[in-house]
């Protein structure tokens, strides 16, 4: 409703009638407003603008309509402070906090049709005033104190948002001063407030002056660029006179000032091809000085171009003169890359002292402003460069990864220094300048380590670093706290090194001599090529014998070289030996026995039999085994597995099962118990380590093929009184070979592996770990010759204690003679010869007749 209200109480006749408005739920979109005649949304007017749901506050001449400020004394009553002007005041395009010792609050009251938001630039850089912002509703409740507090700017304004909900809320700005006497303290400043939320706007905003609006229903002005002006509700932007200058969102324009020193600096051009680098001079961005007017200077002539200065250590100098970095495990003094020698490590770190070109790590800008160039190089050093006002705070920063130490340090005195940075520097003041070096912790938190005041000579300063949490350092210059236009930007900072070491990333100057007896996983100090050992103190290598590896924990003298065990061989790296998964064993018979393991050469998992604890609960013992030296990379059945960077041949962890639904188990963290492969052999005892027969006693005549793990990793007390290694015994049995797949028995009085904790004891039974099938064992049946035909069968030697290999031959068929077939042909022999016998004896006998009757006549 719209109704009348008298201007003056004494009238109250002929006033109109109350007029029926729109409902309340109505809202006007960007750029519009709410005509009150017509009762409708519409379009700002050119050189105007609205928020529409909103409301913006850009213009801080006077404080404006619905702001409440006011000073209160947080000292106590017995203090006497007058805090009545101690509020936040005005400054034109912002509004400034107090910076006396009193609390000084802004306060705006706004009625929400719907669920909105506030939002405001601030600067808060001095960390001696409590700057807090918070809302109350129509209850008179505060928001949530941890987010009440407003976080200190890094550099230049920064923005924060908060929610608002629907109906009154009361928006509070509070600012309090803590310092101490003498000091100065920046205020807090505030501009561009919005809030939205609001049903409608009667009325649209002028742009300020320096801004302009070109169209209808703008919902926001847009600044003049740099060399323009404009008034208050302008539509365009209007250009300076050719000896004037404006910055951008200027409200009017200012004569050119005659250039003088102060209006350019000089750096050095990145080297070229040819190696060459340029002394240039070049005015500061945006010029604002005019060489025209009498007794101003002209830019100073380019130098004569010159040979440019080596890298920086660690770096190398590239076929187009660009610097890059060496590789990890060389160093350099700037000029090639060398490797670091034989038990020698790179000392890393960064160590910068020419200036050609800035580090890639290393950025410089104004606290107001990121991309201003603050720093510039100059070959020799690199110094601060005038800014656009005296009160600027010139920043050079360093940013860090982290620090890690050397493996090779082993001493208490060399671990307590994690890192330390050490730079040379220089201050020429004609004014009251600061010079600070502040370390930083995060993007919020910059603590000051030191400052210098005035003119300061050449000097060195070093900074221990005793924490990883120390990311950046910071090198900050101001010319005065004095407001001035480049009036002392003669003043300068000046730094010539910077060194910093142990720095993740970091690279080497030079190589220093390692302990390379306990070179640790990680460790860069570099050794032996494979296959070799170092002579003790001397930096030469020499190769060990044949089928040796050298050990990992003691790799200097001719004691590094280890022989493999039996039937294992040497990996190419010459750091373990491992087995083909292919033995040969000598029989009493004198008939080799040939093995073949390597179908059971992948990781195999079992576990123990469930145990429990004394409070009943259910556990077991999962293992995870490599046979023939394929490393195991887990032991976890949980996610765990995906974690642990464990290698080894034989590991171990403790499993229980898991009342979670998504997670079937939880493992305890695995640990080795076996990573080097000593042997494989048929003996009983090897390198120290027994396997007593009784343990695992033979079904049958077959001997055992045993598999000798050790290692140095699951070292407890209880084994000291043993070798050093940690011995292990994997035991593969033929007994029933032929019936199972395979199958991993524990001891069976000890059903956890181990009895002594020391001595592992396993039983792998699989039809894989026969022998090989030969000739020898199996035999032929020959079968009866029967209507001509006899047969030939070959079976298996009983009981069967052989897999693969050789297989049975076929059947042999071969054609033979039957019994009857002889008799019949002895029967006609023997009658024949009869015959011819009778016949033969009756024709002698003939002759003998006729012979003796002749001798009778005569």
């Amino acid at each position: 409703w719209r109704v009348a209200v008298p201007n003056k109480a004494d009238i109250c006749t002929g006033l109109p009638d109350p007029v029926k408005g729109t409902q309340c739920t109505f809202s006007c979109s960007e750029g519009e407003y709410l005509n009150m005649q017509s009762q409708q949304c519409q379009k700002c007017a050119a050189g105007t603008y609205s928020l529409g749901t909103g409301v913006a506050f850009d213009e801080w001449d006077s404080l404006p309509s619905g702001f409440v400020t006011q000073g209160v004394n947080t000292n106590g009553e017995d203090v006497a402070t007058d805090c009545s002007n101690s509020t936040w005041t005005p400054k034109g395009d912002y509004i400034a906090s107090n910076t006396d010792e009193c609390t000084a609050t802004l306060s705006y009251a706004v009625s929400l049709k719907k669920p909105g938001t506030v939002s405001f630039d601030y600067f808060y850089p001095d960390n001696s005033i409590y700057f807090e912002f918070f809302v109350q509703n129509d209850q008179c409740q505060s928001t949530d104190s941890q987010s009440r507090w407003i976080k200190i700017s890094e550099s230049s304004w920064s923005k924060h948002r908060v929610e608002l909900n629907s109906g009154n809320n009361v928006l509070y700005w509070r600012a309090t001063t803590y310092t101490l006497l003498g000091s100065a303290v920046k205020p807090v400043m505030l501009r561009n407030i919005a809030i939205s939320g609001v049903a409608y706007t009667s009325e649209c905003f002028h742009c300020k002056p320096g801004t302009h609006s070109a169209k209808q229903g703008s919902a926001r002005c847009a600044p003049c660029p740099a060399d323009t002006f404009s008034n208050k509700g302008a539509t365009v932007c209007h250009q300076c006179d050719r000896d004037k200058y404006a910055e951008a969102g200027s409200a009017s324009c200012k004569p050119r000032p005659a250039c003088t020193n102060s209006d350019f600096f000089y750096t050095h051009t990145p080297c070229d091809s040819e190696g060459k680098t340029q002394l240039m001079y070049k005015w500061i961005e945006p010029k604002i000085c005019s060489e025209t007017v009498k007794g101003a200077v002209k830019l100073p002539a380019s130098g004569d171009k010159q040979t440019c200065p080596p890298c920086n250590p660690g770096f190398f100098v590239t076929n187009s003169s660009t610097c890059e970095p060496c590789d990890k495990g060389f160093y350099s003094n700037g000029t090639a890359c060398s490797e670091c020698p034989v038990g020698s490590e790179p000392v890393v770190g960064f160590e910068y002292k020419w200036w050609n070109t800035m580090p890639k790590n290393m950025r410089s800008n104004l606290l107001s402003d990121c991309y201003f160039q603050a720093w510039e190089v100059a070959g020799e050093y690199v110094y601060t460069t005038p800014g656009d006002q005296d009160t600027d705070y010139l920043m050079l920063t360093l940013n860090v990864p982290g620090y890690r130490l050397p493996q090779s340090m082993t001493t208490d005195s060399e671990r307590s220094e994690l890192s330390r940075i050490t730079f040379v520097f220089e201050t020429v003041c004609s004014a009251d300048c600061k010079f600070f070096f502040l370390a930083g912790y995060n993007q919020w938190n910059n603590d000051v380590v030191e400052q210098w005041r005035g003119t300061s000579r050449k000097q060195s300063y070093s900074y221990l670093i005793q924490s990883n949490s120390t990311t950046s350092f910071t090198w900050t210059f101001q010319r005065t706290e004095e407001f001035n236009m480049r009036k002392y930007s003669a003043d300068v900072a000046k730094i010539y090194s910077i060194h910093i070491t142990n720095v993740l990333g970091g690279v080497a100057s030079q190589c220093r001599h390692c302990a390379l007896s306990s070179t640790k996983a990680g460790s860069a100090c570099v050794p032996c090529p494979p296959g070799h050992y170092m002579v003790n103190g001397t930096g030469v290598c020499k190769s060990c014998p044949p089928n040796t590896f050298v050990r990992a924990d003691q790799p200097v003298g001719e004691a590094a070289c280890v022989q493999c065990g039996p039937n294992t061989e040497t990996n190419k790296a010459h750091t373990a030996c491992l087995s083909d998964c292919a033995l040969d064993v000598e029989t009493a018979g004198g008939a080799p026995l040939h093995y073949d393991f390597s179908p059971l050469a992948n990781v195999s998992g079992f576990h123990s039999s469930p145990r429990f604890t004394n409070k009943g609960l259910r556990y077991f013992h999962s293992f995870n085994l490599g046979l023939c030296g394929k490393e195991v990379r887990s032991c976890d059945p949980g996610e765990v597995c995906e974690k642990m960077s464990l290698t080894g041949y034989i590991c171990q962890s403790t499993v229980v099962p898991s009342d979670i639904r998504s997670q079937s188990v939880v493992s305890s963290q695995p640990f080795l118990i076996g990573d080097s492969l000593i042997g494989v052999t048929t003996d009983t005892a090897l390198s120290g380590i027994s396997s007593p027969n009784w343990l695992f006693p033979a079904a049958s005549g077959l001997q055992d093929v045993i598999f000798y793990y050790n290692t140095n990793m699951s070292h407890t007390e209880l084994c000291e009184s043993k070798d050093k290694w940690t011995p292990l015994r994997s035991l593969l049995s033929r007994n029933g070979c032929k019936h199972l797949s395979y199958l991993v028995f524990l001891l069976s009085n000890c059903s956890e592996g181990t009895c002594d904790g020391c001595t592992f004891h396993f039983l792998w039974e699989s039809q894989h770990a026969c022998p090989l099938c030969t000739k020898n064992h199996y035999r032929e049946i020959v079968s009866a010759c029967i209507q001509g035909i006899q047969r030939t069968t070959y079976v298996w030697q009983q009981p069967l204690q052989c897999y693969g290999g050789e297989s049975l031959p076929a059947q042999k068929v071969s054609a033979c003679v039957t019994l009857d077939f002889w008799l019949k042909f002895g029967v006609s022999t023997g009658t024949v010869a009869a015959v011819l016998l009778v016949t033969i004896s009756c024709y002698f006998w003939k002759k003998t007749r006729n012979l003796c009757d002749k001798l009778v006549f005569l």
